[in-house]
């Protein structure tokens, strides 16, 4: 009897044993792969994401614990993608915690030659000192006749393929809101 349960450690026996030769069932299983789980169980909460590469939108599920993105995956529930990603969608981790990635802001001055790193918030801050300038420097607040125009054609926003329905809703109303009256899409170009 002792040498029995000795044999049936084996899957492949088990399997015989038990009648289950194509090995799908528990018999092919072992105390080991009964502990296995998904690396994303521990996860603290999971956050839908749209994939950031084309303009196809695949949906995104993105795992983080302790504030720190751990897996991002396809989302089955996609009615774009159903769970699907190219390549270059699964490798979407790698673009956001690989440690090539940029972690400064590069600048070249006005007839400068070399690049110099700045920090985010210094770049942030010399973009909305620019727009706020040429905004002020571009208005027009009325035709020559009085009729009201309230615009700047002295900035124009041309959107990527990537963003969706709701990104461009917040950009349009942003610009408009500057007076920008000449914001696109690639998408329509």
């Amino acid at each position: 009897m002792a040498k029995k349960s000795w044999l049936l450690k084996w899957p492949a026996l088990r399997q015989l044993a038990n009648g289950d030769l194509a090995g799908l069932g528990d018999t092919a299983m072992s105390e080991r792969t009964h502990s296995l789980k998904p690396r994303t169980s521990t996860a603290d909460k999971i956050v839908g994401s749209v994939c950031p590469y084309c303009g196809v939108g695949c949906g995104q599920k993105v795992y983080v614990k302790d504030g720190k993105i751990m897996d991002i995956e396809g989302d089955y529930d996609s009615p774009i993608s159903e769970g699907c990603l190219c390549p270059k969608g699964s490798a979407t981790m790698q673009l956001v915690t690989g440690t090539h990635r940029g972690m400064n802001v590069l600048y070249r001055r006005p007839y400068g030659k070399r690049w110099e790193k700045i920090p985010l918030k210094q770049a942030m801050d010399m973009v909305a000192d620019r727009v706020k300038q040429t905004r002020d420097e571009t208005w027009e607040d009325q035709h020559e006749q009085g009729h009201p125009l309230r615009r700047t054609l002295g900035i124009a926003h041309l959107g990527g393929a990537t963003l969706d329905n709701e990104e461009n809703y917040l950009i349009k109303k942003l610009f408009t809101a500057l007076g920008v009256i000449q914001v696109e899409n690639q998408a329509r170009i």
